[in-house]
């Protein structure tokens, strides 16, 4: 063996106090694009709250300023200052500083906490172009001041705070801490910018899940001043996300404990008459967007008290109607909350998507089985509420299956059974692979000239999809145009979907820049938001650009794709000369190769990728516009109209 391939000490790097968090961020924040920089906040914000939760601090403010710095503040404790012995160092300055250090641990400073690897406001510090953090105590004011993870000024006391715009919102003369933070442009890049409604929804879910707890928020860059403070707690929150939905009964709360354990669960669950699932999930008020065993726990309980009432009062005549998981949480809005000690928390992750207890699944099961086997008999005009909803969503899934049957034979997702209309790649790989839905088969003619035909695949879909907002899956299935694109995206529909078995990667939507070409594609985006979400939750649904107009002047030609771009072009122009400018009415108007290279080449066409940052604010969207109450669309286009930019 070589010198220079033998594996020696040399080769060893070790990175040293907040150096790893730099290096790899989104091991700690999840990602460096928007949600991690709210990640940073919201780990600052959780501090707070965990002091909320102990019982030592009843308030928490959150200012934004117009630098987009962040400053959160709380009336608790304040953070340790004592030397550590061990370090020689103030308290304050190892948390902030050293990884896995902090007080919740052994759960002697919190019993209750979001926090659990102590790695959350050391993490931010190293994340942040400056960092700065007061704790008031006893009447003084201690200050220390970072960059990058490393200390600018060293714990000191100063007469009066450093933040002046904090002062003339928090009451003076009260212990507590204050955190302010500019997130690094070098690790963030263009992703530096903090969005108010995501801020606004995390605030009032926290709100939702401490009640009698104030939040107070300012943006400083548009003076906006919210307040938030519930005392209903989730059956508050319920009501809320269930506010756009026509309900079938009061929200039933459900609340018990183990007391071995130490874990306490709350939850809150009411049906409408959608066939919908929203079932958020939360521990020690952290939204765990991946569930876990607390909401697998919750799942399995509800299933077996539905099935047992339903068969102790023979409520189930058909003999073939037996009721599975799905069955049961069609049109179900359930908000499950755990309260359990901090030492004892798993989370798969640092961002606490997903709880990972083992012993919590039957916790959570026996106490929502207990009592909502007792609310059932206490409440039997519910109960057959919720069975009927059930029987219903048997009947509707019993037709899905038989349509699905009709048209999906055996083989029907092998290179056989492809539709007629999809040219298909060559590639296999769906990581490789992408599909062009186009609008039209004049522009799918173009298209399908114009690809390559090594990775794209085009789908023509001539005129306009139905509307899937309120339709049962055995309608939706038996759409034509629906029909091919669920056959050519190859993972089934329904209980019966296979997100594993999708054949492209990158699933793009492309229809004529006007009116009727996004109300295509909306259309589109409601049937996968609804039916196939794991196509947008994966990140593999993309709206195509294509521009607005091509300009020439000369032989230099060049095509924009906003209003904004094309006069900004236009004044970089000789005005002298001539100038061309073609607006671009369909993607018909553009021969293959203009196609190509406009919209189709990957190394100059612009995407836009579909997310979905809110899911609750989406599934309202949703409804108000695609669904079948007019009022709401209404008044939600009255409303904005004024922000519509019509192409006349």
């Amino acid at each position: 063996m070589s010198k220079d391939n033998k594996y020696t000490s040399d080769q060893i790097i070790v990175l040293e106090g907040l150096q790893p968090v730099r290096k790899r961020p989104a091991m700690y924040i999840g990602s460096t694009d928007t949600r991690g920089l709210h990640h940073c906040l919201t780990e600052i914000i959780d501090n707070s709250i965990d002091e909320a939760l102990a019982g030592f601090a009843k308030n928490i403010w959150i200012l934004i300023h117009p630098d987009n710095s962040a400053t959160i503040a709380d009336d608790g404790r304040g953070f340790p200052i004592d030397i550590m012995p061990k370090y020689n160092k103030p308290a304050v300055e190892v948390i902030l500083t050293t990884l896995h250090s902090g007080g919740k641990f052994e759960g002697q400073a919190y019993k209750v906490s979001g926090g659990l690897h102590g790695v959350g406001a050391a993490c931010v510090n190293a994340l942040s172009s400056n960092f700065q953090i007061e704790v008031r105590r006893d009447n003084k004011i201690n200050y220390m001041e970072f960059s990058q993870g490393n200390v600018l000024e060293s714990l000191q006391t100063i007469d009066q705070s450093r933040v002046g715009d904090l002062e003339k919102i928090v009451p003076k003369h009260i212990d507590g801490t204050t955190v302010t933070f500019k997130p690094d442009s070098e690790i963030f890049k263009e992703h530096i910018i903090f969005d108010k409604k995501i801020i606004l929804k995390s605030l009032k879910d926290r709100a939702y899940l401490t009640s009698k707890i104030y939040f107070h928020f300012y943006d400083q860059r548009d003076g906006t001043q919210r307040h938030f403070y519930f005392e209903g707690g989730i059956i508050s929150l319920i009501k809320s996300l269930n506010k756009k939905q026509k309900v079938l009964h009061s929200p039933i709360y459900l609340k018990g404990n183990s007391e071995k354990d130490g874990i306490e669960a709350e939850i809150a669950i009411q049906y409408n008459d959608s066939f919908k699932e929203n079932t958020p999930s939360y521990v020690n008020i952290i939204n765990t967007t991946e569930g876990g065993t607390h909401l697998s726990g919750f799942k399995a309980a509800l299933t077996r008290s539905i099935k047992d009432y339903a068969t102790k009062y023979e409520l189930i005549k058909a003999k073939d109607d037996k009721i599975d998981g799905e069955d049961t949480r069609q049109g179900l809005t359930a908000v499950i909350s755990l309260k359990m000690p901090s030492r004892e928390l798993q989370f798969e992750g640092q961002t606490k998507s997903k709880l990972g207890n083992s012993e919590v699944y039957s916790i959570v099961s026996k106490i929502v089985k207990d009592e909502l086997d007792t609310y059932f008999e206490e409440n039997p005009a519910v109960a057959k509420i919720i069975i009927g909803k059930t029987l219903l969503a048997i009947k509707i899934r019993k037709a899905a299956k038989a349509a699905k049957d009709a048209i999906m034979r055996k083989g029907a997702f092998d290179s056989l059974g492809l539709p007629g209309k999809l040219a298909d790649c060559q590639s296999k790989k769906p990581e490789d692979s992408e599909l062009f839905v186009v609008e039209g088969d004049s522009a799918g003619g173009s298209a399908k000239q114009g690809r390559d035909r090594k990775f794209q695949a085009i789908l023509p879909l001539w005129g306009k999809a139905i509307n899937t907002e309120d339709l049962s899956l055995d309608k939706i299935v038996n759409s034509s145009k629906l029909k091919d694109f669920i056959i050519a995206l190859g993972m089934g529909i329904g209980d019966s979907a296979e997100p594993n078995k999708l054949r492209y990667h990158r699933i793009i939507l492309m229809s004529d820049a006007d009116v009727d070409g996004a109300h295509i594609s909306t259309l589109l985006m409601t049937f996968l938001y609804r039916h196939l979400p794991s196509t947008i939750e994966k990140g593999h649904l993309y709206i195509a650009m294509p521009p607005l107009y091509k300009i020439n002047q000369g032989k230099v030609k060049k095509y924009v794709y906003t209003e904004e771009e094309k006069e900004d072009y236009i004044r970089q122009l000789d005005q002298t000369k001539k100038i061309d400018i073609q607006r671009y009415k369909g993607l018909g108007e553009m021969n293959p190769q203009q196609l190509w290279e406009t919209t189709m080449d990957p190394k100059t066409r612009l995407l836009k990728r579909v997310t979905i940052h809110d899911a609750q604010n989406a599934d309202d969207t949703f409804r108000i516009l695609m669904g079948s109450e007019v009022p709401p669309r209404r008044k939600f286009i009255q409303t904005r109209a004024h922000m519509a930019q019509l192409d006349i």
